[in-house]
């Protein structure tokens, strides 16, 4: 169940991120992954296929490089991708192995926007130069190179580090904002208090402000 919940998971994101494109659901019991991400240019011209499998297993299986480029294969793909809880020995965090990226589910997001906008970028190269050799040829040595892959892991890392910085800001404001509201809470508990003092001294003799008198003043006094 946890591993269907993924793939939806996965599919429904890039569906409704990238609605330009295609996402070819793979029905249970055929081969060919789990799903496949036609990236499609804003003239609707296909530039490229991405194919996904999504793994929810304690341990990653080196099985599965082979089963995914044979897949690949299979649907035409230029790029494969093992969404995985586990990652192979040595490896912590998203990466190339084979020629096969292997992401978390957290880096899934980041990694498939990468991957589309080169491969869109690698289109219109190729479009401007017709007659050039086999395409699909040199996409593939392309996206399997050493600068390929290096030019992704700077993107990545940049992307990374701007996401970690949000966090930290996001969490600095929260914790600004929780102070100032207890200081405002605490201000109007004190005018409150006050406002009762004087009332039950004077009586009559001070005019009544409602807005001291509100029931949600109480309320918000007792939360």
């Amino acid at each position: 169940m946890q591993g269907e919940v993924q793939e939806l998971a996965i599919e429904e994101f890039l569906e409704s991120t990238f609605q330009r494109d295609i996402v070819e659901e793979i029905s249970k019991g055929k081969r060919g992954g789990d799903c496949v991400h036609v990236v499609r240019d804003q003239y609707d011209n296909e530039c490229g296929r991405i194919l996904y499998e999504s793994k929810r297993t304690k341990h990653f299986s080196f099985d599965w490089i082979a089963k995914i480029k044979d897949d690949m294969r299979l649907q035409q793909a230029e790029l494969g991708v093992i969404v995985t809880e586990a990652f192979p020995e040595g490896m912590t965090r998203f990466g190339q192995h084979e020629g096969i990226w292997i992401c978390s589910f957290v880096e899934f997001k980041a990694l498939s926007l990468l991957l589309r906008n080169n491969l869109i970028r690698i289109g219109e190269i190729l479009a401007a130069q017709e007659n050039k050799g086999d395409k699909m040829h040199m996409i593939y040595n392309y996206v399997t190179g050493n600068e390929f892959k290096q030019k992704l892991e700077a993107a990545f890392e940049a992307y990374h580090d701007m996401q970690e910085d949000l966090v930290k800001e996001k969490a600095l404001f929260t914790s600004q904002w929780a102070k100032r509201e207890k200081k405002l809470l605490k201000a109007m508990e004190n005018l409150v208090c006050l406002y009762g003092d004087v009332r039950g001294i004077a009586g009559g003799a001070v005019q009544e402000i409602k807005a001291l008198e509100m029931p949600e003043i109480n309320l918000l006094m007792e939360e």
